[in-house]
């Protein structure tokens, strides 16, 4: 019909269509993690290196290129590694008890917090982050932890937050961002084996982005921050500015 546009939920469901064909070729020829290492390396230029604005917001990923500069202060020391799993480290933001979880998400860390948590003389008043993300698994259930905990979460300045990272972040009851604080998402892998028949890979991928999906809305997120993450190759990130970051409610307020 004259005149007639698809509406916002069927173009975000055409976007991550169109991801997952895409996926779906690279997987027919093996993993391409290991058979094509450069295949994304159209843009070197890692995610602090130089400042996004609208409309150039991708940069290279990868967890080694979180940012080291962030000023000294409770929870942020600076450091030349990114710890290799996640670490929960007591401290004081805005003065209120915080829990910052700060590195790589691995398999069986959100049942490692949960034990954190169960062990604690007293609950966190808020959670802060600073990863690279990791397990989306391992996320989702640390936002379902947080949220059911009723915890906020922060992001301070100079701290960054990747891939599934984002999702905890979504857990809070609010949502502080601070404005030199660096939220990214792109394609996540669902499950290491890759060397499967296509239809199944699209069927495992398909499976997972659902459970984002379902997760999000539940976290009262708005669904086009998955659209912006299935645009972008696993090898990148695309950082949101604070625009996309209030207008997709990942964060309901921005700080300095």
């Amino acid at each position: 019909m004259p005149g007639w546009r698809v509406p916002r939920s069927g173009r975000i469901l055409q976007a991550m269509l169109a991801a997952q064909i895409a996926l779906a070729g690279l997987i027919v020829f093996g993993d391409f993690r290991r058979i094509a290492p450069d295949l994304w390396r159209a843009n070197p230029t890692p995610p602090a290196a130089v400042p996004v604005r609208p409309g150039d917001q991708t940069r290279r990923y990868a967890p080694r290129d979180l940012p080291r500069d962030q000023p000294a202060g409770p929870g942020f020391p600076r450091s030349d590694e990114v710890p290799q799993r996640l670490q929960f480290t007591e401290t004081q933001v805005s003065g209120l008890k915080t829990v910052l979880l700060e590195g790589a998400i691995e398999p069986g860390d959100s049942a490692r917090l949960a034990q954190y948590l169960d062990q604690r003389r007293s609950a966190p008043e808020q959670i802060a982050l600073h990863s690279p993300g990791g397990s989306v698994t391992d996320a989702l259930e640390i936002g379902r932890m947080i949220r059911a905990g009723g915890w906020p979460t922060v992001m301070q300045a100079g701290a960054a937050c990747f891939s599934s990272c984002p999702y905890i972040l979504a857990a809070g009851t609010d949502r502080r961002v601070s404005r030199t604080a660096l939220v990214g998402v792109h394609q996540h892998y669902f499950g290491e084996n890759t060397l499967l028949p296509a239809f199944l890979a699209v069927e495992s991928i398909q499976h997972g982005q659902g459970e984002v999906l379902d997760y999000l809305d539940s976290m009262g997120i708005d669904l086009r921050l998955s659209a912006k993450a299935m645009q972008t190759p696993p090898a990148n990130i695309y950082i949101l500015v604070e625009e996309e970051l209030t207008r997709f409610a990942l964060a309901t307020e921005m700080v300095e």
